[in-house]
């Protein structure tokens, strides 16, 4: 479904909306500054916002607002939802896990939030862990209940095989057996949401330049394009040698000339082997090899912006960009999300 950006409607408000333990204060709504969230591929979005911590008293006076931890404290949940304040949609939910207090010299003093998603729990112990006959799907399962989380996971229902979590947190075991299969992962309320990445598309936003797009650059870079990606390995169980070649299976959302085609016109063949990491069949070296070249494809047509703010430019969401150079009109798969909401004229 493609959405139309916000800011063509007549009227939007996009103050953010925000709920500690499930309960809105307005001494919060009053004395916000500004929300950064930060949402990246292979999950764990985190939060900064900025409180001003002064604030008027019955009496005529003024004292901190939030010194005793009635409405903020260590350990709250904390949910932002933005968007235009008739129909909020929920941005980030997570766990207030740091406050910085801040005394400038010519300002009122201040406090700044931080907070993690559910994957947070996911990066706070190490494990070393062996799982047998398991597919991706599995293990995204088995972590997920392990987090107390609903698992949604879409496909990576094979190969089946043994897997090693070697002193590694959940999280980056699980980011890393994710990239291997070109799949991403995410928290959306309390699901974690798993999925190859050529199936992750949120929304479509079309996006014109100096109206919902404020402003964007553009970088094409051959250097690190391909022409092809081979693979190799051996079969212990058969006494052979196992190998793939990989030269494109999932480019992204978009259109025109591909980079690997452009590089061997302009410099010659490129190849790239991947030895690293160990497969022992025919089908796995190829996915490993489809997965190396595609993910370096993608990044041939790179574009970075500011847009108005608009709470379904998640990670994933297929953005529409146009009124620049005809060349750079295409659609661009979003991710880092770097979300900056500004209240008070910070």
């Amino acid at each position: 479904m493609t959405v139309t950006a916000l800011n063509r409607r007549p009227v939007y408000n996009p103050r953010p909306v925000v709920e500690i333990d499930g309960q809105r204060f307005d001494k919060v709504d009053e004395l916000l500054q500004s929300i950064d969230m930060r949402e990246q591929e292979g999950g764990l979005s985190s939060l900064e916002l900025r409180l001003s911590n002064i604030a008027s008293d019955a009496d005529g006076g003024a004292g901190f607002a939030f010194e005793d931890e009635r409405e903020i404290r260590l350990g709250s949940t904390i949910t932002v939802s933005a968007g235009d304040t008739s129909e909020p949609q929920e941005l980030f939910r997570g766990v207030i896990t740091g406050i910085e207090a801040e005394f400038p010299e010519s300002n009122p003093p201040e406090l700044l939030l931080l907070a993690e998603d559910k994957l947070q729990h996911a990066r706070m112990a190490r494990r070393t862990q062996t799982y047998r006959d398991m597919s991706v799907a599995d293990i995204a399962n088995e972590i997920a209940q392990r987090l107390s989380l609903q698992a949604q996971v879409s496909g990576l229902s094979s190969p089946s095989g043994t897997w090693v979590q070697l002193n590694e947190s959940d999280l980056a075991f699980l980011r890393r057996l994710l990239r291997r299969f070109d799949a991403d992962m995410q928290i959306v309320e309390d699901r974690l949401e798993v999925a190859p990445i050529s199936e992750v598309q949120r929304q479509v936003i079309e996006m014109e330049l100096f109206q919902d797009l404020r402003s964007v650059r553009f970088v094409v870079d051959l250097a690190h394009q391909v022409t092809a990606v081979t693979c190799a390995g051996w079969n212990p169980l058969t006494g052979r040698e196992v190998s793939g070649r990989g030269s494109g299976v999932n480019f992204g959302p978009g259109r025109g000339r591909r980079g690997a085609s452009l590089l061997q016109d302009a410099i010659g063949e490129r190849l790239e082997h991947v030895g690293h990491i160990p497969v022992t069949t025919d089908d796995e070296a190829q996915a490993l090899a489809d997965t190396v070249f595609d993910q370096r494809a993608r990044s041939f047509v790179c574009a970075e912006g500011t847009a108005t703010g608009h709470p379904s430019i998640r990670v994933g969401t297929h953005l529409q960009l146009s009124g620049a150079s005809p060349r750079f009109e295409n659609t661009y798969s979003s991710a880092p999300i770097i979300v900056t909401t500004c209240v008070r004229g910070t």
